[in-house]
């Protein structure tokens, strides 16, 4: 079981908690699977939508596959989920009872088919935000500090 991961979403830990993750297939045409494993795919501004009973990846930005034809497919179109009619169910309702967000956190290539994380992902405040870049630059140093004692002793 090979997984090669594409793409994560970085913006995504950084202005949400995650709460939970699935796993979910995703409808590609020819061009857009040539384009992920070419790794030309952002998921910067992506977020997933329920829609009439499914889930959409919105704003996923998969460039045009260079060698295609000018038939190539629109590299901002909204991409079908694939996941079981229970899980769309389970967080078609937290999104709405909790106003919880979907977000996606990483696209891979998983067994020859492309595989997106989808977080259940509550919005942080902007003190939480910097709270963690503090904590962040504070571990930082400590393991500089360590590094540099134990390096210092031999």
């Amino acid at each position: 079981m090979s997984e090669k991961t594409i793409v994560s979403n970085s913006k995504a830990r950084h202005n949400f908690y995650i709460l939970d993750s699935v796993e979910a297939g995703i409808v590609l045409t020819g061009s857009e699977i040539k384009s992920i494993r070419a790794g030309r795919v952002s998921l910067g501004d992506a977020y997933v939508r329920p829609e009439n009973g499914e889930l959409w990846l919105r704003n996923a930005h998969i460039a045009r596959y260079q060698d295609s034809s000018y038939l190539s497919h629109e590299p901002m179109r909204p991409r079908k989920l694939l996941l079981h009619r229970r899980e769309i169910a389970k967080l078609t309702s937290e999104v709405a009872e909790k106003g919880l967000t979907l977000v996606p956190l990483r696209l891979y290539i998983k067994d020859s088919l492309a595989k997106v994380d989808i977080g259940l992902a509550q919005g942080k405040k902007m003190y939480d935000k910097r709270e963690a870049i503090h904590k962040r630059e504070t571990d930082r140093i400590i393991q500089r500090a360590i590094k540099a004692r134990v390096s210092h002793r031999r």
